[in-house]
Formats: structure tokens, C-alpha cells, sequence
């Protein structure tokens, strides 16, 4: 693998009144980049890390691009995703939720409930200038993303070995301490999709 720099993006910031909440936001997705760029570094590559302030417009034309947030927070990236025909992220009244297109479930957070798991979107998407790709790490919430690095970081052998550098996605589940905020365990949900196109 060349030596090339791996921007790891997080928006850390959100528009919530409550201190306690950002700030478990901002420790959760920053832990998910020290994950990553442990990792970049495991395998001698270099990391950034980059702050996207509101409204979340980000450059996604860049090489060796991992972005973390999601789609609420990141609504470009909301756009790209759209792309993949199999996974995604919707809205309603009851909140942000992933479905599967290609069976229709949907799958809510329980961490609305109280109760400690979330899930998470995994994904290589398009750039949107056609040269390439970037990977995308996204939680229902905080610790979602957070489990999202930790299942990348248990399954990056197994993931190159079945989709090379091309586009592909998979839903996972997460489950964390509830005091802590450590992730306990990371399981997929979906089997790992091969979209169409390579980079």
C-alpha cells in the first residue's frame, strides 16, 4: 500500500442545548478518530483530522478520504449516500433510523430506549467528481460511529479481501458500555454489499 495521507473527518459540534450531549459527542467521535488513525498509522500511513463546521459542506474530491458523521449532520454526504442502492439512512417523526433497501427493514436505534447499542453505517461511496471514492463511517448516533471504527478496525483484513478498493456497504450493530462508553462488541447486519463501480 503507498504511503498517502487519510483525512479522518468529524463534525463534532451539534446544535443541542444540552452540555452533556456535545460533549459525549464530541469524546465518542473523537475516540473514533484516534481508532482510525491507529490504524492508518498500523498500516504507515499518516492521518489528519478535520473539523467540518455547520453548515456541513465538505470537499469529498480529495484522495484517501474517511468522513464520520452522519447524514444529519453531514448533509452532502446525505446526498452521495443516496448512491447506494442497497443501504441508507431516512427520517420521520420518530427520528433518524438506517434501512435496508433491498428487504425494506428498518433499523432504529435502541439507544432512543435508554438501552446501550446502536447501529451503523459502513461504506465506500463515489466521489462526486467520478475519480474515486471515500470511505464513510456513519452512526445513528455518536456511538454509533464510534462502533462503526471499531468494527473497521476488527474487519479490515476480511473487508479488503472481499471488496478489494471497490464500493460496497454493510449495516452493523453496536453494543457499549453504558457508563463508559466503550464499545463492547460490533456485529454486521447485512452482508456486505458490492456496489456497482470500482473506487
Amino acid at each position: 500500500m503507498s504511503r498517502a495521507i487519510a483525512r479522518l473527518t468529524a463534525r463534532f459540534r451539534q446544535a443541542y442545548s444540552s452540555r452533556s450531549v456535545r460533549v459525549l459527542n464530541d469524546s465518542a467521535l473523537s475516540a473514533t478518530y484516534e481508532r482510525l488513525s491507529g490504524l492508518a498509522r498500523s498500516l504507515s500511513l499518516k492521518a489528519e483530522y478535520e473539523v467540518v463546521p455547520p453548515p456541513g459542506m465538505i470537499k469529498l474530491n480529495r484522495t484517501n478520504l474517511i468522513v464520520c458523521g452522519s447524514p444529519r449532520i453531514l448533509p452532502f454526504v446525505g446526498q452521495v449516500l443516496e448512491s447506494d442502492p442497497n443501504l441508507g439512512f431516512r427520517n420521520d417523526d420518530g427520528g433518524w433510523y438506517l434501512v435496508n433497501h433491498v428487504t425494506g427493514e428498518e433499523y432504529r436505534s435502541p439507544a432512543n430506549k435508554g438501552e446501550p447499542f446502536d447501529y451503523a453505517y459502513v461504506g465506500r461511496l463515489p466521489r462526486p467528481d467520478g475519480r474515486g471514492s471515500f470511505l464513510y463511517l456513519a452512526g445513528i448516533h455518536a456511538l454509533g460511529t464510534k462502533g462503526a471504527g471499531r468494527y473497521l478496525e476488527d474487519n479490515l483484513d476480511t473487508l479488503y479481501r472481499e471488496v478489494k478498493t471497490r464500493r460496497f456497504s454493510v449495516l452493523i450493530a453496536c453494543k457499549y458500555d453504558p457508563k463508559t462508553h466503550e464499545i463492547l462488541s460490533t456485529e454486521a447486519m447485512t452482508p456486505v454489499f458490492r456496489n456497482e463501480g470500482v473506487g
